[in-house]
């Protein structure tokens, strides 16, 4: 699927990912839910979200972040109130860090919980994208807090893209488990 560039094809993309992503996790297995991830071995897996995250929670914890980051920006500076984008104490050359944090925050959540709460930012970013226009999604400079891009852009990120690199780790993950 091509990179959106309207919100129609936002949010179709958004949806499309969302629903692949749920139907790729309804389709693993007990071995391949309880078996811990470990990409140790492959040597071209070398970001380090490739050691972060142990489990199908972790993803859905990491994607869940991200939303609440999203949700967070677009109400803040709407309001008026300036907030950057990621944590604050972060920036694009730390963000390693600040996932991290997300991965030690949420250890305790359940799996169940994890993906209630996943589901439940996936609508609320949704909800948000439904209310904004073309315009202010995909122009440049509609707000200023977003920099030399597009919001639009920010939203593809927290959703089909991020929606596509969860199924691409759970893959890989597939594979591993399946080929011993």
């Amino acid at each position: 699927m091509a990179r959106p560039q309207t919100k129609n094809d936002l949010i179709q993309a958004a949806d499309v990912n969302y629903d692949k992503l749920l139907q790729l996790m309804d389709s693993m297995t007990e071995t391949e839910l309880n078996t811990e991830f470990d990409f140790s071995a492959d040597t071209k897996k070398k970001e380090a979200h490739w050691g972060r995250d142990k489990n199908l929670r972790d993803i859905l914890i990491h994607l869940h972040e991200w939303h609440n980051l999203m949700l967070r920006w677009v109400a803040n500076n709407k309001a008026g109130v300036h907030k950057p984008f990621l944590m604050e104490g972060y920036n694009w050359k730390t963000y390693g860090d600040m996932n991290v944090v997300f991965w030690e925050r949420n250890q305790s959540v359940s799996l169940d919980r994890a993906l209630e709460q996943f589901q439940e930012s996936h609508k609320k970013i949704m909800e948000v994208i439904q209310t904004m226009s073309e315009e202010e999604l995909f122009q440049r400079n509609v707000y200023d807090w977003v920099g030399g891009s597009t919001i639009g852009s920010y939203f593809i990120s927290v959703t089909s893209s991020h929606y596509d690199w969860a199924m691409k780790k759970i893959k890989a993950h597939r594979k591993m488990i399946n080929d011993k």
